[in-house]
C-alpha cells in the first residue's frame, strides 16, 4: 500500500475532512490532496507531522511495516524526543539507560566519576 492511501485511510478512520487534517498539519488542503492521491510525496518533516498526528510510525506510513503503532517504548521515545535536553546527572537517566565507552557499559559509579570530571574540567576554564 502506498503512502497516499495510508494517509487517506488514517484520516478517514478518524472522520476528519481534508480541511480539518490540513489545518492540524499546518499545510494546505491542496497539498494534502496531492499526498493522498500520490501526486506528491511528503518530505521528512511532513512525514513526521503525519506520524505524530496519527500516532503511527513513519515506517508504517512508507509501507515498511503493517504495524501502525510506534514500536519504541515510552522511555526511549521520551529520550529521543528530548535528546537536546538530556541531563546526564539525573539518577533516573543513569538507571534507565546504559551508558557505554569503547563498547563496555559504564557502572553507575563510573558514570558519576565521568560527570564529576567534566564538571571539574569546566570549572577550570
Amino acid at each position: 500500500m502506498d503512502i497516499g492511501t495510508r494517509i487517506a485511510q488514517l484520516r478517514e478512520q478518524r472522520g476528519w475532512t481534508q480541511e480539518q487534517t490540513s489545518h492540524l498539519l499546518g499545510i494546505s488542503r491542496a497539498a494534502l490532496s496531492h499526498y493522498e492521491k500520490n501526486r506528491r510525496e511528503p518530505d521528512t518533516e511532513t512525514l513526521t507531522k503525519f506520524a505524530d498526528l496519527f500516532k503511527v510510525s513513519i515506517d508504517y506510513l512508507v509501507g515498511r511495516t503493517n504495524r501502525q503503532e510506534v514500536v519504541l517504548d515510552s522511555d526511549v521515545r521520551d529520550f529521543v524526543q528530548d535528546a537536546d535536553r538530556v541531563e546526564l546527572s539525573e539518577d533516573d537517566i543513569l538507571e534507565k539507560f546504559a551508558l557505554s565507552l569503547d563498547g563496555m557499559k559504564l557502572s553507575a559509579e563510573e558514570a558519576k566519576r565521568f560527570i564529576a570530571f567534566i564538571r571539574a574540567e569546566r570549572s577550570l576554564r
